[in-house]
């Protein structure tokens, strides 16, 4: 049987236990996930910069942005940065390729033949993904609400107020219910945080089935990869230098304020109990609070739509195309071109 070298990526509420899935996945021997890297969806909105990527020189251009860029988190690669440039150079002419080939480069440093990408907020950017890597297999990784905003308000990055926190798991369950009717079935795949920490083996084997992999053991203890995988001063991933636990499952009941239980079970109650999390009864949220909510919903809803607006015009206007042209799939669909 062929193997698979379809692109994997992690998607997720922040703070739903995407980095202990990273390691997961970068502890199979076939595939390789690195830290989290700034350039996948920054390169796809800067494209018209780099130009027609048919032309050597833009090419090069396009390499030489993802490695030294100060904001593109190239270095979290641990790649030979010249090397790269020419491989973009020498490679397919597509933004994707070149993105790809750097995800690439990351897996062969570890003898690994696949590769996957982690990053929470890609879950408002699967049509981007799609465009640039066209076979991509997404994992949205599902975890109560309630311990997602407890958590985000306890991150130093997370300057946002209880009311963004709310409407960020929110929007990732809305954005993953319409992957789930949009996407095919091999594409796309969900998984809860609570039932991969219960019973790691078994939701893994699941999931490999998905890909198209074998389940290894070495998957159920990510924490062995955790210092290769992991930047050190990302103090709030800690937890990952550990054994896989329940600990943490629940633990809003002890770290929310009884208003914002109640903020969390009015605005999201239809959510939560459609993934399977129970309610506690709480008194109905202050409408000031659930008004709070609603503004930040529409106020980022119609940032969406006309960034969205945009891309949609701009794709008339693209000066080649952006599709990788790396994996089985991905050429046997310029074949048939």
């Amino acid at each position: 049987m062929i193997k698979s070298d379809r692109p994997i990526f992690v998607i997720g509420c922040p703070r739903s236990g995407t980095t202990m899935l990273q390691l997961m996945l970068h502890s199979h021997p076939r595939i390789g996930v690195p830290p989290e890297t700034r350039f996948v969806v920054p390169g796809y909105y800067r494209r018209f910069v780099f130009g027609d990527l048919r032309e050597e020189v833009n090419r090069r251009r396009l390499g030489q942005w993802i490695v030294t860029d100060k904001d593109t988190k190239f270095k979290e690669l641990k790649l030979d940065g010249d090397r790269f440039i020419e491989d973009v150079v020498a490679g397919p002419p597509t933004l994707g390729s070149a993105i790809g080939i750097a995800f690439r480069s990351y897996a062969e440093q570890f003898g690994k033949a696949r590769w996957g990408d982690k990053r929470p907020s890609y879950y408002h950017y699967v049509d981007i993904l799609l465009r640039l890597f066209p076979d991509a297999q997404f994992i949205h990784l599902i975890r109560d609400g309630r311990d997602c905003v407890a958590s985000l308000k306890e991150m130093p990055w997370y300057t946002k107020d209880v009311f963004h926190a709310v409407n960020n798991w929110a929007e990732a369950i809305d954005f993953g219910r319409r992957h789930a009717k949009n996407l095919p079935a091999d594409s796309y795949y969900e998984l809860r945080y609570e039932d991969l920490t219960r019973d790691p083996e078994t939701e893994l084997r699941g999931l490999c089935g998905f890909l198209g992999e074998e389940y290894d053991p070495a998957m159920s203890e990510p924490c062995h990869v955790a210092r290769q995988a992991i930047p050190q001063n990302r103090v709030w991933h800690l937890n990952t230098h550990g054994d896989v636990t329940t600990a943490r499952t629940g633990s809003w009941k002890a770290r929310l304020e009884p208003w914002e239980v109640s903020l969390c079970e009015t605005v999201l109650a239809e959510r939560l109990t459609a993934n399977g999390y129970e309610l506690t009864g709480a008194p109905k949220a202050d409408k000031a609070h659930v008004t709070a909510v609603s503004k930040v919903e529409a106020k980022r809803r119609a940032a969406r739509r006309r960034k969205d607006l945009r891309d949609r015009i701009n794709r008339f206007r693209e000066p080649g195309p952006v599709a990788a042209q790396l994996t089985t799939r991905q050429l046997g669909e310029l074949a048939r071109v």
